[in-house]
């Protein structure tokens, strides 16, 4: 049975990992100083023991983006990946900026209340920049950082320059186009197979939230996330893990090796034949690449 929160077309699902995931996800009604009310928010919890892995997506995604992954984590690690606020199933509520400092406002008030001790934070694409975003204003949370294919050095996103009535509205419905979606995905994609219609089905699920196009005007109004300078990435002192497809065609892969000479103590693994989602592409390695970083002593890794 899925939770009855999510959309209808749910059942429409035919990968028995996108299943499993949906099956699994849960809601909490989070206290954060950003609204009066609860905000209803969607997370994935598995597995159990060691340090607690916590999984983010990237833009204009949800936990579902980690359907992969997380079953291969969670057989020996405990696994959460959680809907960022303004993305994914977790709620919109009115009053709230969707602006990063409020993304990471409530991605801290999640880690207080459902976990509340030093994590390996993960985060894919844009997640990477909320990941680097939160380990720089809270680095006793984060033990080590692991990036998959990060965005974080080229600030802003192309669509601000359309975010004004009516090109805003106009500008999420083209996003929402079942044609544009697909040709994004398989621009992700080293193998294009791997562009199901499954695929494409959990990329979109979340659309149909109330409010999802309000979201994401405000947070594309609000400048995205800025290009960190390599200053302040020298700062992250935390052990961090850079994993990267060397076929990626939405970020290139100039960045793997910049954010490699910017984070001091880093170390970068290329996947092989891959494009943007190796999460996705190649779960296994990705996986085997994380647990066996979370096993690395500092002396090994350096």
């Amino acid at each position: 049975m899925f939770p009855s929160f999510l959309p209808t077309t749910v059942s429409t699902l035919t990968e028995s990992s996108s299943i499993a995931l949906a099956q699994s996800i849960e809601q909490i009604a989070l206290t954060t100083p950003l609204s009066t009310q609860p905000i209803t928010t969607t997370y994935v919890h598995q597995g159990s023991g060691g340090t607690p892995i916590v999984l983010i997506h990237g833009f204009d995604g949800s936990v579902l983006e980690f359907r992969r992954l997380i079953p291969l984590l969670a057989v020996q690690n405990e696994t959460w990946a959680v809907d960022l606020l303004g993305f994914g199933f977790t709620d919109r509520p009115v009053g709230v900026k969707f602006r990063p400092s409020d993304i990471k406002t409530h991605l801290y008030y999640f880690w207080k209340t459902l976990i509340n001790k030093p994590i390996i934070l993960v985060g894919a694409s844009m997640g990477g920049a909320a990941a680097i975003d939160f380990t720089l204003t809270y680095p006793k949370i984060v033990q080590k950082l692991v990036l998959i294919d990060s965005a974080g050095l080229t600030g802003g996103s192309p669509l601000s320059k359309l975010m004004f009535p009516p090109l805003d509205y106009w500008a999420t419905q083209f996003l929402r186009s079942p044609k544009v979606r697909a040709s994004i995905s398989r621009a992700a994609y080293k193998n294009k197979q791997l562009a199901s219609l499954d695929a494409q089905l959990c990329t979109a699920l979340h659309l149909e939230c109330s409010d999802w196009h309000k979201a994401l005007i405000a947070f594309t109004k609000s400048g995205g996330y800025s290009a960190f300078r390599f200053k302040k990435l020298a700062e992250i002192v935390q052990p961090t893990l850079i994993l990267w497809g060397d076929s990626d065609k939405i970020l290139g892969i100039r960045d793997a090796k910049r954010f490699k000479l910017a984070i001091p103590n880093s170390k970068l693994i290329w996947i092989k034949e891959c494009g943007h989602v190796p999460h996705l592409e190649e779960p296994q390695i990705t996986a085997q690449s994380i647990l066996e970083f979370r096993n690395d002593q500092l002396q090994d890794f350096v």
